[in-house]
């Protein structure tokens, strides 16, 4: 129902955070594990996520913290808290330090993949269906795309790649980001590299070229962004 959506699990146990990952793959996720809170806070600060999924007590900096932080950014990825402590005093802790949901320990891997339907069926409904930057215009319901009023005609795959950069505006993405997104193919046994640089490239004329700001950039050795051109 979610294919390819990336899902952060921050759990130091082991054993938990491995059977979380297995099954989540299972059930069509992409799913990234850090066993430390530290390590799991410099991930939601690197690369985007559409969910993640974080225990309480974990060594350094502890869930409640993370939640705190993120909120206090203004960041809104949905989080499912997961922890042993389970009286009210300690729910109500977790969900109004900025948790969408809670789950307690020991819990049915069913009821963890029922919740975060939940909250990803959420997360969609409430993202907004036009979106833009500098004198970009995109429509995701109508597909339609402008820029300085002016319409750009885009392949549906072109549309998608547009569309993905604009959810994640200022932050690089990288070419294995696209193939496993966009694409949907992560066991080729090729990589889509140049299929990827290629659409990059016709993107960038078609919104770009003899326009003023440069949207779309490559990051060399890393990926592309799409951020309005600092001015010289």
């Amino acid at each position: 129902m979610f294919p390819a959506m990336r899902i952060l699990i921050i759990e130091d146990d082991e054993k938990t955070a491995q059977a979380l990952a297995t099954g989540l793959a299972q059930e069509g996720f992409s799913a990234t594990v850090s066993r430390t809170g530290e390590d799991g806070f410099y991930r939601l600060n690197a690369e985007p996520f559409d969910l993640v999924v974080l225990d309480w007590m974990l060594p350094g900096r502890d869930g409640v913290e993370i939640l705190k932080t993120l909120r206090a950014q203004k960041r809104q990825v949905p989080v499912l808290l997961l922890t042993a402590r389970d009286s009210v005093a300690d729910r109500v802790h977790g969900l109004e330090s900025g948790a969408d949901d809670y789950v307690v320990k020991p819990f049915a891997f069913a009821e963890v993949v029922a919740r975060m339907r939940t909250l990803l069926r959420r997360a969609v409904s409430a993202e907004p269906r036009r979106k833009g930057l500098a004198d970009l215009a995109v429509d995701l319901d109508t597909r339609q795309v402008r820029r300085a009023g002016q319409p750009i005609e885009l392949t549906p795959r072109e549309f998608d790649l547009l569309a993905y950069l604009l959810r994640q505006p200022g932050q690089v993405v990288t070419r294995e980001m696209l193939a496993q997104d966009v694409w949907r193919e992560t066991s080729r046994v090729t990589p889509l590299d140049n299929v990827i640089d290629v659409h990059i490239a016709r993107l960038r004329r078609k919104v770009d070229e003899g326009r003023a700001p440069k949207l779309l950039h490559t990051v060399r050795g890393v990926g592309f962004v799409l951020r309005e051109e600092a001015p010289a």
